[in-house]
């Protein structure tokens, strides 16, 4: 059993949506951001980082409890755990791996960064200008990659989820996918699948 500590997030959702994929039973464990609860020392003693996803696998290694913490981190254990959504070609794993990390360097801080200003430092133009600029760059790299490939590893992965979830936020910020046709394509198939429909739902708030 996964005991799963999450928000309504893109980076909560990258892992509701790969334990469905995974068919991993799991309880979830609502930390709500608007509270502050992720800064309580009960969730501290499961992340030091005070950031949502965490994991506590109850079944880890030997049978002991494992606690997993960075969303990156927790996809490509359960994806070793369960042999599900990583290839086992070895370049293809990589692949799966870079494009995972370029998630996480790249796509999430940008696009985070550009949405925390467009909330919180609208008179800041010069911010919302290199993040809005960073983010279509970004975008770009996806659309260019999408176009040699169905998906971002040759096939379906952890990099695929990972990079879904935060590519949904960009037309809350006036950027449309219409603008890049691969990716739009790409996110409609990913969009349809029963298992990531059900994952965005969690936790219900």
């Amino acid at each position: 059993m996964i005991e799963f500590y999450t928000w309504a997030t893109p980076n909560g959702t990258k892992v509701s949506v790969t334990l469905e994929e995974m068919g991993i039973p799991y309880d979830v464990h609502p930390v709500n951001l608007g509270k502050n609860e992720q800064k309580t020392p009960e969730f501290l003693a499961i992340n030091p980082n005070g950031r949502i996803p965490a994991v506590i696998d109850t079944q880890g290694p030997g049978g002991k409890p494992l606690t997993v913490f960075e969303s990156g981190a927790i996809m490509i254990y359960l994806a070793d755990k369960t042999g599900k959504l990583m290839p086992r070609d070895p370049v293809r794993r990589i692949e799966a791996i870079q494009w995972l990390m370029f998630q996480m360097a790249g796509v999430g801080p940008m696009f985070g960064q550009l949405g925390w200003f467009k909330r919180n430092g609208a008179d800041n133009q010069q911010a919302i200008t290199r993040y809005t600029d960073e983010s279509i760059r970004l975008a770009g790299v996806l659309e260019q990659r999408l176009g040699e490939a169905e998906y971002l590893a040759g096939e379906y992965s952890i990099a695929d989820i990972a990079n879904f979830t935060w590519v949904g936020v960009l037309p809350f910020f006036n950027l449309t996918l219409e603008r890049w046709p691969n990716l739009r394509r790409w996110h409609e198939a990913i969009a349809a699948r029963p298992a990531v429909q059900r994952g965005l739902k969690v936790p219900k708030v």
